[in-house]
């Protein structure tokens, strides 16, 4: 289990690729995962594009695992609604207004001490301006997450 204060900490790690490798955006029902790595290459993560579970082909998650279990961010795109836990003391203060409230996609996934990734909020649209471009979307993941030199992903036919 991580401390609130130690995955706030990795997620404002910067970040960067490992490789010069590249990666093929994937179709509709398939999934990438790429590994990163912080800039000091001390620590390192995951980066899940995910376009299964859906013939929608605007349906997509971005994740970013550490040690592979810990998602530290998750974005859903036009995927179900994610209903949050209704508990009588609420972790985090800016998730008040979301205690057990049901909410619609776009929403992102950040991890909570003791929930893990349980809870949502609406995807901020200062940080995600245009959810419905799956590509630019995933270019403001990165930004979101810190990944700095992202890896080299080219965007697909259908995205």
């Amino acid at each position: 289990m991580l401390t609130q204060a130690e995955a706030d900490a990795l997620i404002a790690l910067k970040k960067k690729r490992i490789s010069n490798a590249s990666y093929n955006f994937p179709s509709s029902g398939e999934i990438l995962t790429i590994p990163i790595i912080s800039i000091d290459e001390r620590e390192s993560f995951l980066l899940d594009i995910n376009r299964k579970g859906s013939i929608r082909l605007t349906r997509c998650t971005y994740q970013e695992r550490y040690r592979g279990i810990f998602i530290l961010v998750r974005l859903d795109i036009d995927g179900p609604p994610h209903t949050n836990p209704e508990v009588d003391i609420v972790p985090l203060p800016y998730l008040i207004p979301y205690n057990g409230q049901t909410i619609q996609c776009p929403h992102l996934h950040l991890y909570v001490e003791g929930f893990m990734d349980k809870w949502a909020i609406p995807a901020p649209p200062n940080e995600f301006p245009n959810t419905t471009d799956l590509y630019n979307t995933l270019e403001d993941f990165f930004r979101y997450c810190n990944i700095i030199e992202p890896p080299v992903i080219q965007r697909g036919l259908f995205i």
